[in-house]
């Protein structure tokens, strides 16, 4: 996992990132709505970024300046806005509001408190997918006298974005006509106060859409009930599916035999998993460890990757206190003993763990590294993703570090970690890729001469063997033969670390790095030399609505990881920012997904990245453990995926790029509808070319009874499709409505956009008021619905955090019935957080029982038995 500042900026296309998702309308494909972090609009289509906005302002010499802003709903379609610019001494205060069904208008208000002479000024800025500027929208057009822009067809759809009076300046940033920059002020600021109002007219099939807020719901969380969720023990007890591997590890070690991970016994391995992370891991009283792993265990987890143990922000870390650390080339004794009872609490309960070589290490000037003063750093402490393919010290570093950490013998255990089969795999790297992410800090032009010498004598070297252009081999930004020359450099590097690893005894699967933050399929190949291809995905809110024929989401990016021959395994997926609205979905759409392709291993981020200290508890994307509306459907999920309720694909289509397509143009989730579409019937796999330049590259070849693909952006889907349903029949999505559901003997699940909807599926039925809901019944006695005498009920809405990030959080009450094919006889109980079961009241008649939910209580765990 990347820092929270950096990761946003990691995604192919910057233009991705820039704001956060709004949630499509849902009446049409095209949607502007106004976006609630910045108050400015952003044009969505098909659940995806077609335009977005947001303010920029700068100081001399384009020093950028912090604008915060505080957005307001006040009611339907009105709006108000206000933001600070300490640095530039203004504040801005605006008001927004709909005029008819095509028009948003905008009242700025600005009252620069001095005059500024010689700063760049700024404004807001304005950036459009370039892929339908290239397609059916063209370019964007400025209005004349900085008036504005226009985007779209004269007789059709189109944006206007009108400011009256005219502004500083309005102009494409480098010509670059996919960025409109809209200056209120441009080299100097005036004192005093000016008032300009902006008009967007919308024409054409674009639809005028809600804030997510007012599609919720505008109701004050402050009026719902605390969640009743206790943060020491489980809601549910699934621990039953972890008793046949008690102690972890009793199979034999984990191996990676074609496309699936079994155990030594030939038993296959299906994980279900979180990440312990940092804080969690080395300022946890010994007892509430333990506790935590039951906790765990109950959950249905039965993997946990240990991370961010040597990452120099965690104190201690994996070297000691983060102020005494002099060098990183002794482990600290007490951080390993937290780490040895994590694991054997862990094993104890049935518990696989995964093991991360490295994370975010930062080096000193002590540890004698070559060239260390061009490594990127902070107070003396240094990086060395990317610079690691290349400087040997480094590479020696690291496997140091890798040899002392798996041959340390456990003091609860009495095993070495690599002669531990409780430790599942390994990671060599952790998002650390040069074929896309590092490979430019390398270059002749980054100030680091001796890395960028080592770095183009090996560009030189490749191409002179592979007669490829020595004056393109080198440019990683660019695609084509660099793209085969990173792939060989950072596949040497892999291979050298997992011999240095196989050498030591580590005998479990070897991960290399991941395929993260907008990789294309480019950077596949060198990470098949490892046993697993790992991937990391986040998304956003709005992931059911996101339309595959235009549109991606964040299960397309694991998806496109899948590489024919080898297992999938995915440490990290999450949505942020915290709290999304919606996120109790992901955990159903996961589960479903990953069961329904085959993946071997999911790994949610993070259980918890804070100590589990009772005296000091926040909230935050890291830490699902406190959190209601994840752990209302984190149990669902991992029963469902665990004994494979959703059946894996019957169909399995195999996407085969040439060299040339592979090599020479960016494939991603983002522009291949290919890869979006093909899971929302069957399985999707990558199968890698045979390539001249790259001689070790294993081809895809054995596929047999595969739909072999070669096209990207070839679509499995019919134009204008609004829904799809897997092979299996099992798995229905439809993103126009935002609805999905699952539809086993075991597991039956509606989550969505369930308010005023009526949905039925084998052996139950849901209708709701509540806007946004997960449903979920399970049977706990592995007989169908129809005849289970034990049953699980998740239900999962908003839950918001209280001032501060504190809790307990706020649930959203459920509003509405559910109806459940059942044996007579049952009871109907609900959890408490702070004391017994609760008694509740469900009535039975003709065969089924009937749960109506009163908007007013609210428990996310029912148990029907």
């Amino acid at each position: 996992m990347t820092s929270r500042a950096l990761r946003p900026f990691l995604r192919a296309s910057a233009f991705v990132c820039l704001a956060i998702l709004p949630l499509a309308s849902g009446a049409s494909d095209w949607t502007v709505s106004v976006e609630e972090q910045n108050g400015l609009p952003v044009l969505t289509r098909g659940g995806g970024p077609a335009m977005v906005s947001r303010f920029d302002f700068w100081a001399a010499d384009w020093g950028w300046t912090g604008f915060p802003t505080v957005f307001k709903v006040n009611a339907p379609y009105r709006y108000t806005l206000s933001g600070s610019n300490k640095s530039l001494d203004f504040d801005l205060q605006a008001d927004i509001q709909k005029q008819s069904s095509q028009t948003l208008t905008w009242t700025f208000d600005l009252n620069a408190h001095s005059q500024k002479s010689n700063v760049e000024g700024g404004g807001i800025v304005f950036q459009f997918d370039p892929e339908l500027i290239a397609g059916e929208m063209g370019d964007p057009v400025l209005l004349p006298d900085n008036r504005g822009w226009s985007w779209g067809k004269s007789q059709g759809r189109r944006l206007e974005m009108r400011f009256e009076p005219a502004l500083a300046k309005v102009y494409f940033e480098q010509g670059n006509s996919a960025q409109v920059r809209a200056f209120f002020y441009k080299g100097s600021i005036p004192a005093g106060r000016q008032q300009i109002k902006a008009v967007l007219n919308l024409t054409g099939d674009i639809a005028l859409g809600q804030t997510p807020s007012e599609r919720f719901g505008l109701t004050d969380p402050a009026t719902w009930p605390d969640g009743q969720l206790d943060w020491r023990t489980s809601p549910v007890d699934l621990s039953f599916l972890n008793a046949p591997e008690k102690p972890a590890g009793k199979r034999g070690f984990v191996k990676a035999a074609g496309e699936q991970l079994l155990f030594a016994d030939n038993t296959p391995a299906r994980f279900w998993g979180t990440n312990v992370s940092a804080y969690a891991i080395f300022n946890t009283s010994d007892e509430e460890i333990r506790q935590q792993a039951k906790r765990l265990s109950a959950l249905g987890f039965n993997l946990v990757r240990l991370h961010h143990h040597d990452s120099p922000w965690v104190s201690p870390n994996m070297f000691g206190k983060a102020d005494a650390i002099e060098d990183t080339q002794q482990l600290s004794a007490a951080s390993l003993k937290k780490i040895d009872w994590w694991i054997k609490c862990l094993k104890d309960e049935g518990i696989y763990v995964w093991l991360d070589m490295h994370v975010e290490r930062a080096l000193t000037a002590n540890d004698n590294i070559y060239a260390f003063q061009e490594l990127p750093q902070d107070q003396g402490r240094a990086g060395l993703k990317g610079y690691a393919y290349v400087n040997i010290t480094l590479q020696q570093a690291m496997k140091r570090f890798a040899e002392d950490y798996l041959t340390h013998v456990n003091a609860f255990t009495g095993l070495a970690y690599k002669d531990d089969p409780a430790i599942a795999a390994v990671l060599i790297t952790n998002e650390n890729d040069i074929t896309q992410h590092f490979g430019n800090i390398l270059l002749p032009d980054k100030d680091v001469p001796k890395h960028s010498k080592l770095y183009m004598d090996e560009a030189r070297a490749f191409a002179n063997r592979h007669n490829l252009s020595a004056g393109q081999t080198w440019r990683a930004w660019e695609y084509g033969p660099s793209k085969l020359f990173l792939n060989d450099l950072e596949r040497r590097f892999n291979v050298d670390m997992i011999e240095h690893l196989r050498s030591i005894g580590v005998k479990v699967p070897i991960a290399t790095t991941s395929t993260w933050g907008g990789n294309g399929l480019s950077a596949l190949p060198a990470l098949t030399a490892g046993d697993v291809i790992d991937a990391h995905s986040y998304g956003g809110a709005g992931q059911l609505e996101k339309n595959p024929l235009t549109s991606d989401s964040m299960i397309n990016w694991l998806a496109a990881g899948q590489v024919v021959g080898k297992p999938l395994t995915v440490t990290e997926w999450n949505t942020e920012p915290f709290p999304t609205p919606d996120r109790h979905s992901l955990p159903l759409y996961v589960a479903g997904t990953a069961s329904h392709q085959g993946w071997d291993a999911l790994m949610q981020y993070a259980y918890s990245q804070q100590a589990f200290d009772a005296g000091w508890i926040r909230t935050g994307n890291w830490n699902a453990y406190n959190d209601p509306a994840m752990i209302a459907t984190l149990p669902a999920a991992a029963l469902l995926y665990r004994r494979a309720d959703v059946h894996e694909a019957t169909t399995r289509y195999v996407f085969a790029p040439t060299p040339d397509t592979l090599f020479n143009q960016p494939i991603t989730a983002n522009n291949s509808v290919l890869l979006r579409t093909a899971i929302e019937k069957g399985k999707l796999q990558i199968a890698m070319p045979e390539t001249t330049e790259l001689p070790w590259l294993q081809p895809g070849t054995n596929t047999p009874q595969a739909q072999v693909l070669h096209d990207p952006g070839q679509s499995l889907l019919d134009v204008g499709a609004s829904e799809s349903t897997s092979d299996t029949g099992e798995l229905k999505r439809n993103w126009q409505q935002g609805l999905y559901t699952i539809d086993t003997p075991l597991t039956q699940a509606a989550t969505g956009w369930l308010g005023g909807n009526s949905i039925s599926l084998a052996d139950i039925q849901v209708q709701v008021k509540t806007a946004y809901a997960s449903v979920v019944v399970q049977s706990l006695d592995a007989k169908p619905l129809s005849q289970s005498r034990e049953l699980l009920i998740s239900l999962g809405t908003r839950a918001v955090p209280k001032a501060d990030d504190m809790t307990p959080f706020n649930v959203e009450p459920l509003e509405g019935s559910l109806s459940i094919k059942a044996p007579a006889g049952l009871k109907l109980f609900g959890y408490q957080a702070r004391g017994p079961m609760k008694a509740l009241t469900a009535t039975y008649q003709d065969g089924r029982y009937l749960i109506t939910f009163d908007g007013k209580q609210m428990s996310n765990w029912l148990f029907l038995k």
